[in-house]
Formats: structure tokens, sequence, C-alpha cells
């Protein structure tokens, strides 16, 4: 897979390619129709299959805070596109000179001169440039003038219900884990490096691994059973704190998991974070006593969470194959 930043430096080889747009926030089984819908088209043409994204994503750019949850940061959804089929992923820097573009520049500016697109695959609700004037027919209407084909994308229907980014968010922020794994083809993830904190929960006894998550809101706020994979591969049962911890005052959105068991050293890491089921919203304690309570608590029932999937599990073991809880049987890591 090859990543390009920004249409300054894409280069004459890199002229040709069946293409894709859009956010892709999450990789939800909706995007993969699509990424598959464009990898069978690239093999048939013998072009790359690229998929174009954007940073900041639009809504973030116009709506600032007030912009729904990622549910991927950039570098997951990288990983994801590329798991799915992306060869070339192009992503364009959101600007004010790229949202005045109007459609026809867009087309123009982006699509022909900049990527020589062959075919173009987009959803038939598709809107672009300059207040969205841009849509599926421009596209249709340019597209023979330019050189290249345009398809719309075959909707994803779940229970009848179209699968989007939007879905999943309402799906997470009901705390329904096991429908959102259903949406997402697998469990809900926070992938991050584990960096140093306050050390509070060392102090409380329940170390935890703190992993930031930038300045934007998580699509999860409360308190998980979760599965971490550790960057050898092993999976260790955890509990995960997600949000702001009122009882000290937190400012960014943080995640804070404890591995119960585990004593090895994290610092520097990148882990991933499965969540499973929600145990409880956060809050804040009334002092440090009623919060080591109120953790101590949330490790029982965590540890009793993975000891009804299996009775031999005791903490401090890496999760056994045998007895993987049926979210991350049903929808492989």
């Amino acid at each position: 897979m090859e990543l390009i930043r920004g249409i300054h430096n894409l280069r004459a080889w890199h002229r040709g390619c069946v293409a894709t747009i859009g956010n892709f926030d999450g990789v939800h089984l909706g995007h993969q129709q699509i990424l598959q819908q464009v990898r069978e088209i690239a093999a048939r043409l013998r072009q790359p299959a690229t998929v174009m994204v954007f940073e900041p994503q639009p809504r973030e750019f116009f709506a600032g805070d007030q912009a729904p949850p990622r549910l991927n940061r950039f570098r997951e959804k990288v990983e994801r596109l590329t798991e799915y089929g992306a060869e070339r992923i192009v992503c364009l820097q959101f600007t004010n000179r790229l949202r005045r573009l109007t459609g026809e520049a867009f087309v123009n500016e982006v699509l022909v001169n900049g990527l020589g697109v062959r075919h173009l695959v987009v959803g038939d609700d598709f809107r672009f440039g300059c207040d969205r004037a841009g849509d599926f027919h421009l596209l249709e209407k340019m597209g023979p003038k330019h050189g290249f084909h345009v398809e719309h994308t075959h909707t994803f229907l779940l229970d009848e219900e179209r699968v989007s980014s939007t879905r999943v968010r309402t799906t997470l922020a009901s705390a329904n884990l096991a429908g959102a794994a259903r949406l997402l083809g697998r469990p809900y993830k926070i992938a991050s490096r584990v960096v140093h904190g306050q050390k509070l929960g060392r102090t409380l006894g329940v170390p935890t691994a703190n992993l930031l998550l930038g300045d934007r809101k998580p699509a999860l706020n409360g308190v998980f059973t979760v599965m971490v994979r550790l960057s050898n591969g092993l999976l260790w049962p955890g509990v995960a704190n997600i949000g702001l911890r009122p009882t000290v005052d937190g400012v960014l959105p943080a995640l804070e998991v404890h591995l119960p068991g585990f004593n090895a050293d994290l610092y520097g890491k990148r882990l991933e974070v499965f969540f499973l089921a929600k145990l409880r919203n956060e809050q804040k304690f009334d002092g440090l006593d009623a919060l080591k309570a109120g953790i101590s608590k949330d490790i029982q029932q965590a540890i009793h969470f993975f000891q009804r999937h299996d009775a031999n599990w005791q903490p401090g073991q890496a999760w056994l194959a045998t007895g993987v809880p049926p979210l991350l049987a049903t929808a492989p890591l």
C-alpha cells in the first residue's frame, strides 16, 4: 500500500486508477462492500485500487468541537483500508481552498489532472465541491469528456437498515457493543501507544496503561470489559475507562486500561483495545478511597465476565484460544 499526502505529491506514474472517495470512518460492512467493488473493477481494468480520504474530515472542518466522534484514528483507518484491498490511499488536507473549489474544478484538478482516474465508484448521493453543488449527475456528465466512467455503490443493508458510520456511532452510544461488532464485522477497537500518565492507578494498587486519544471526543464513554492485543500478539483480558476521568479533573479524553495479573513494562508499546461489554457510565467519586473501591468492583465484574466464558481462566493468564468470548469468535480480530 502507498500513502500519498496531498495532490502535490502525486507523480506522473501515479496517474491512472480505479478510485472511490469518502470519509470511511470505521470502515464498516458498507465500506467493505464498496472496497470490494473497487477491487473487482481495478483487477479487471488492471489499475490500482485507490481510496481518497480527507483530513480533517469535512464535518470536523465545518463543525469543529460539535462534529460527531470519530470511530477510528487516521492510522487505524489506513490499516483497515489496506486490509480490505486499498493499494493506494490519497489523503487530501481539507482546507478553505479545497472547500471553495467548484464541482467542475474538483473534477478537473483532483480527479483528472491529479489522479488521472479511469473509473470512479461513489454513492449516488455523493456530494462534493463548493456548497456541495457537485453530484453524481455532474460526474456522469463530465466523465466521458475526460475519459473516466462513474458508477454508484451498492447500498449495504443489515436488518433492513442501511449500514453507516452514523448508525455505528448511535449503536456504540447505546452501549450495544455486540450490535456495533455486527455493523463493523469485528469488535470495536481503539489502538494507540502507551504513554506516561499521572501514575495514580499505581498508587491505588491498580496500575493502568494510559493511551491518549488526542483532542477529539471518543465514540464511547464509561467503563468496559475489554480484550487487549499486546505488541507480541497475545490477547489479555482487562477493564478500561474511557473519558475525561472526572474524579481527577481530567481535561483531554483518555483511555486507561488495567490488565489483571499483568506486570510487564508497556510504555511506548502499541496496544489494540477491543471493547466487549459496558460495566457502567463514567462517574465522579467522592475522593480517592471511593474511587479505589469503585475500580475494585469494576475489576471483579470484568473478571467474572471472562470466567463466565472460561471457568479455568485466572487473572495473570493470556486468553486461551479455546475460550475466546463469542464476540471475538464470530468477529475475528
